[in-house]
């Protein structure tokens, strides 16, 4: 008989192991081509869609991109600009415009 845990980390390896063993990837671990314009800043080899928003933030943390006034919002500035196609969006924005240049 299987010994129970009380923390409930045994039932969540297992379910890890078993999504990572060979079931489809889900939405956010598909890889796919940036656009040309994306691809100025997170590269232009296939990423999962996790990925491209870890780099997006990657970038907009080291230039400085989030307004200090209001951090939700970004900043764009030029290789930004034509990914958002206006010169600041929210963080919650972001994802679309990103979706847009996903394929």
């Amino acid at each position: 008989m299987p010994t129970k845990t009380t923390d409930g980390k045994a039932g969540a390896k297992k379910t890890a192991a078993k999504a990572a063993a060979g079931s489809k990837p889900n939405a956010l671990q598909k890889p796919l081509q940036p656009s040309k314009e994306l691809a100025a800043i997170v590269g232009s080899n296939p990423l999962p869609r996790g990925e491209v928003v870890s780099k997006m933030w990657d970038y907009i943390k080291k230039n400085n991109l989030q307004n200090p006034e209001n951090k939700r919002e970004i900043l764009a500035d030029d290789k930004l600009q034509p990914i958002f196609g206006k010169p600041k969006v929210t963080m919650f924005e972001m994802n679309k415009h990103l979706a847009q240049h996903l394929k």
